[in-house]
C-alpha cells in the first residue's frame, strides 16, 4: 500500500467514527506525532476506569463538569 492509499484509508476510517471515538483518536495521533505516546499507564487501568477517566474528560470539555473550586470549597465547609 503506498503513502497515498495510506492516508486515503485512515481517512476513511476517521470520517465515519462517532464524535467520542474520534476525540479518543486525536488524542492518540497527536500524542503520536509528538512523540509522547505514554499509554501504559492508560492501558494498564481496567476498562472501567478507563471508560470513567474518559467520559470526565468529555464532560469536562463540554463545560459539564464542576469546577474544582466549587469542589474544595463544600469539602471545606462540610469537614472544618
Amino acid at each position: 500500500m503506498n503513502t497515498a492509499e495510506l492516508k486515503l484509508r485512515l481517512f476513511r476510517e476517521i470520517d465515519t467514527l462517532e464524535n467520542s471515538k474520534l476525540e479518543r483518536v486525536y488524542g492518540v495521533i497527536l500524542n503520536f506525532i509528538n512523540n509522547e505516546n505514554d499509554t501504559d499507564e492508560f492501558d494498564s487501568l481496567s476498562p472501567a476506569k478507563q471508560e470513567g477517566l474518559l467520559k470526565a474528560i468529555e464532560e469536562m470539555n463540554s463545560s459539564e463538569g464542576i469546577d474544582h473550586k466549587i469542589i474544595i470549597d463544600d469539602f471545606k465547609r462540610k469537614y472544618e
